[in-house]
């Protein structure tokens, strides 16, 4: 690998090798949390289908399904009839991002004693970060936007709505917040016996102030080089990793007659294995262009990123899609998604979506 050696910003003396080795050191706080939990997963699979030159955008992959069948009765008569697993088709695609910054007389500004490389990499790093966060929610949405019977099941089967329950608990809690029973009840919904599988709840600050307020949630601790104890910021709720982040879906609903307006959240819920990620890379990550004539002179850095995000067991179709990278409103589009099937044209076989270990809680905080 290439070093850099130069201070100097400006495209003479710009190392993209060494700036995007920089971006990587930078640790991506959200994205680690979901890799920590195992939420996201690599997929050699996907990896490969995009490494040739055939599947630079949209890939179908295959996904074997479980075995099953009745069991016979072995009593020396009665024959032993074989069965066969359903091999699932997923179609998987590629999103593509970009974005550029410019800074006038960028040097100057960043002299005084701050590392440039640590401080534009810092940044950048925690620009795609959310980007990547972003992408998720967009996705999330899509799925559960989803129509069709067999899809419902998924949507309807892995959401929890809670925002009509009237009422209090026992300890004068009211029923439409999540409290000490909401995840359970959520995940066993969604995925009956497996529950287990889930590691992660993603949720808007006023959940989870709900949950440090019933003393549900409780906060990681470490210790640092004095000796203090200090909180994390990470917290779990029933075991499950939390992240808090008010970019998670919220609608304000108006108010009707006697009933007065209120806001719905949404938390979701992931498990093991929820979402396949590849980083499939672009040719050109990162680059400078200077321009001396513009502003007195100014640098432009430009960036750009290619990776999978396909959530299991679900299919991305592409139905609704004007170019070869889906944009936020695409992801979106529940037409765009599909329970992955055996993509029979009569009596299609879908995959059982209790193995999806993706789930939604809808509350009033």
């Amino acid at each position: 690998m290439a070093e850099y050696t130069q201070t100097k910003f400006d495209s003479k003396s710009f190392n993209p090798v060494a700036f995007g080795a920089y971006v990587d050191r930078i640790p991506a706080t959200k994205r680690n949390e979901l890799i920590k939990s195992r939420a996201l997963k690599g997929n050699q699979q996907i990896r490969e289908a995009f490494s040739n030159q055939t599947g630079t955008a949209y890939a179908t992959i295959p996904m074997t399904g479980r075995i099953g069948g009745t069991p016979l009765n072995y009593d020396g008569v009665t024959d032993i009839t074989a069965q066969s697993t359903t091999t699932f088709e997923r179609g998987v695609v590629v999103i593509g991002r970009a974005q550029a910054w410019t800074e006038k007389d960028f040097s100057a500004d960043i002299t005084g004693g701050v590392n440039f490389m640590d401080n534009v990499a810092e940044q950048v790093a925690g620009y795609w970060d959310g980007v990547d966060q972003d992408t998720l929610l967009h996705i999330l949405k899509g799925i559960f936007s989803m129509a069709g019977a067999e899809n419902l099941k998924f949507v309807n089967g892995h959401t929890l709505d809670i925002t009509a329950v009237a009422g209090e608990d026992k300890d004068g809690n009211p029923k439409n917040c999540v409290g000490p029973t909401t995840l359970n009840t959520a995940t066993q919904q969604a995925s009956g016996d497996n529950k287990s599988v889930f590691s992660l709840a993603i949720m808007h600050s006023t959940v989870a102030t709900n949950l440090e307020n019933l003393r549900l949630l409780a906060y990681l601790k470490y210790t640092d080089a004095q000796g203090i104890q200090r909180d994390l910021g990470i917290g779990t709720w029933n075991g499950r990793a939390v992240l808090i982040d008010d970019s998670m879906p919220t609608e304000d609903v108006a108010a009707d007659g006697e009933a007065p307006a209120y806001t719905k959240y949404t938390t979701y819920v992931l498990g093991d294995g929820a979402f396949d990620f590849e980083n499939i890379g672009a040719k050109v990550p990162y680059e400078m262009d200077r321009d001396p004539k513009v502003n007195g002179g100014q640098d432009t850095l430009y960036s750009r990123q290619r990776k999978v995000f396909a959530p299991f067991g679900i299919s991305y179709t592409k139905k609704a899609q004007a170019s070869l990278s889906p944009t936020d409103t695409e992801l979106e589009n529940g037409g765009n998604w599909t329970l992955v099937h055996n993509g029979a044209t009569s009596n299609k076989e879908y995959i059982d979506h209790k193995a999806i270990p993706i789930a939604r809680i809808i509350s009033r905080g």
